[in-house]
C-alpha cells in the first residue's frame, strides 16, 4: 500500500513539537518564535528589532538547536570586512594553490548580530547570499545550506557608530520582528528558571533536543507551499500592499515583494494552525512583521508621532475585507 501524501496536520504537529523544545529554554516570546518559524517555511530572512537582553539570540541558537541545523553567529562591528563572514581563497605554501577558506555564512542558520554596526560593504556580502542562497568569492560561486536562513539583530534605541540598513537589504528581510520586553509573570518565571540552575551559555545542558532536521523542514515547505489562496485573498494582499503606496506618510510604500512574502506566509500560518487555506485573518495577522520595514514616513509625519505600525492599522481598516 502507498505511503499517505503528508498534509498539513504534518506541519502544525512538527511545528508544535519545535516550539515546545524551544520552550524549555525561552519563556515567552511566543510571536517572534511564530514569526522566526513561518520565515524558515517559506525561505524567508528575519531582522529582530528589541533592546540587549531580551532573549534574541537565545530564540535563533534554541530553533538551530531544536531542528538539528548547523548555525553560525557574528558579531558585526566597524571593523569587519566581507571576506570575515563570507571566506576568501589563501594559498597553501605547502602546495603552491589556493583553497577556499569558508566564512561562517556557509550554514543553514546564520546569526548576524547587531547587522546596523558594520560598514554597508560589509552588509552588501549579505545581499547575494540572502537572495541567491550562494555567495561569489573571486568569480567563483558557491551554494550555501539548504536552508540557508539569515536571522539579524539591531538595537532600536543606539545610533551611534551604526549604519542604518539600505532599502534595499530591509526588502529582502521576510519580516521584521519587533521584540519586547517580557511581561511580569514571564519575567519571574524566568528568574525561577535562572534560580534553578538555568543558563543560556549551557543550553546543552537544559535537555533540549532535535525533534525535525534539514530535511524535514524542506518536506514541510514543500506542503507549505500547497495551501490554497482563493482569488479573493490574492486580491486582498495586493490591495493592502498598493494602499500603502497612496499612503500620504509615507515617502515610499511597500514593494511587489512585500506582496509575495505576505502571501507566503500567511499560507504557513495556515499550514501551522491546520488548514489548507488562507483566510483573511492569517494576512492580517502576518500585515505589521512583512510591511513595518519597507515603509518610509515623510519626515512632517514622523514628527506628528507616526508609525510604521499606525500606518499598517489604518490601512487594513481602509481596505475592505473578503468575506469567506
Amino acid at each position: 500500500m502507498a505511503e499517505s501524501t503528508p498534509d498539513v496536520a504534518t506541519v502544525a504537529e512538527k511545528i508544535a513539537a519545535v516550539k515546545s523544545e524551544v520552550g524549555k529554554v525561552v519563556v515567552g516570546q511566543q510571536e517572534a518564535i511564530d514569526q522566526a518559524l513561518i520565515a524558515l517555511l517559506c525561505e524567508g530572512h528575519v531582522l529582530m528589532e528589541g533592546v540587549p537582553g531580551i532573549a534574541k539570540t537565545l530564540i535563533v541558537r534554541a530553533l538551530a538547536m531544536s531542528m538539528s541545523a548547523e548555525f553560525s553567529r557574528v558579531q558585526f562591528t566597524p571593523d569587519l570586512m566581507p571576506s570575515d563572514v563570507i571566506g576568501t581563497n589563501v594559498l597553501d605554501p605547502s602546495t603552491g594553490k589556493f583553497s577556499l577558506r569558508k566564512g561562517p555564512i556557509f550554514t543553514n542558520v546564520l546569526l548576524a548580530d547587531e547587522i546596523n554596526r558594520t560598514p554597508p560593504k560589509t552588509q552588501a556580502a549579505l545581499l547575494e547570499a540572502m537572495q541567491e542562497r550562494r555567495v561569489t568569492i573571486d568569480g567563483e560561486p558557491y551554494l550555501l545550506g539548504e536552508i540557508f536562513t539569515v536571522f539579524a539583530t539591531q538595537n532600536p534605541i543606539e545610533y551611534e557608530g551604526t549604519y542604518p540598513l539600505p532599502e534595499a537589504q530591509l526588502d529582502r528581510f521576510m519580516f521584521k520582528v519587533v521584540v519586547g520586553y517580557p511581561s511580569f509573570e514571564t519575567e519571574t518565571e524566568m528568574l525561577d528558571r535562572y534560580n534553578r540552575g538555568f543558563r543560556a551559555t549551557r543550553l546543552e545542558d537544559t535537555g533540549l533536543k532535535p525533534v525535525i532536521d534539514v530535511a524535514t523542514i524542506l518536506e514541510l515547505r514543500k506542503i507549505v507551499s500547497e495551501v490554497t489562496v482563493e482569488k479573493p485573498v490574492a486580491n486582498y494582499i495586493a490591495r493592502l500592499v498598493r494602499r500603502t503606496r497612496e499612503n500620504p506618510n509615507l515617502i515610499l510604500g511597500a514593494s511587489p515583494r512585500a506582496s509575495i512574502c505576505l502571501l507566503l506566509g500567511s499560507k504557513a500560518l495556515a499550514a501551522i494552525n491546520g488548514r489548507k487555506f488562507v483566510t483573511p485573518d492569517d494576512v492580517k495577522h502576518l500585515a505589521k512583521p512583512v510591511l513595518r520595514h519597507r515603509l518610509i514616513l515623510r519626515p512632517e509625519a514622523e514628527i506628528e508621532g507616526v508609525t510604521p505600525d499606525r500606518v499598517v492599522e489604518s490601512t487594513l481598516s481602509e481596505v475592505e475585507v473578503p468575506r469567506e
